[in-house]
């Protein structure tokens, strides 16, 4: 496997993180202080909060996790075809 195949792959297992918080959060029963939904809370505020600054909540909508995801996904994008315009 390719180092940018890897970095790919990385970039999707961040999203697909980011999926599994946005399903659990339709759950009212989760403790949010609990390990393992700590870490996984922990771990994708980093790619939420930014846009939720951005972009606050719309009325009971938060719209901050589509905006993370395109994002995520055009920088993923780009540093794929970097690194395999590289060679790498």
């Amino acid at each position: 496997m390719s180092i940018s195949l890897a970095i790919y792959k990385l970039f999707d297992l961040i999203m697909l993180l980011m999926l599994i918080k946005i399903f659990l959060t339709w759950l009212p029963n989760i403790n949010w202080y609990s390990q393992p939904f700590r870490l996984l809370n922990d771990f994708t505020e980093v790619f939420f909060a930014p846009f939720r600054r951005l972009l606050p909540p719309f009325g009971m909508l938060d719209l901050s996790p589509i905006i993370a995801f395109i994002a995520i996904r055009v920088v993923q994008i780009a540093i794929y075809k970097l690194l395999v315009s590289v060679g790498i």
